[in-house]
């Protein structure tokens, strides 16, 4: 967090007309929409898998227990012909 501060307090002015001025040359004018309308729906994405995130670890995935319980029963199934 203190970083962010200093980087800030480092570029002033003139420093960040300089970079824009910069980026301005490098992709022109009718790219630079392009770029933040990009920038902010990554920006929008991110924000909403955020918010989608199960911070819950108690949960069970439902994918693997679907997965395990065919296992299981051939496993039961398996040790039943064998006890014939």
């Amino acid at each position: 967090m203190l970083l962010g501060f200093t980087l800030l307090g480092v570029l002033g002015g003139q420093e960040i007309l300089i970079i824009l001025i910069i980026v301005l040359v490098l992709f022109g004018g009718k790219k630079i929409p392009e770029l933040m309308r990009g920038l902010g729906r990554g920006v929008k994405e991110f924000k909403e898998g955020m918010n989608g995130v199960n911070f819950d670890s108690n949960q069970p995935n439902t994918n693997n227990n679907q997965e395990q319980k065919p296992q299981n029963q051939n496993t039961q199934q398996d040790n039943s012909k064998s006890d014939k």
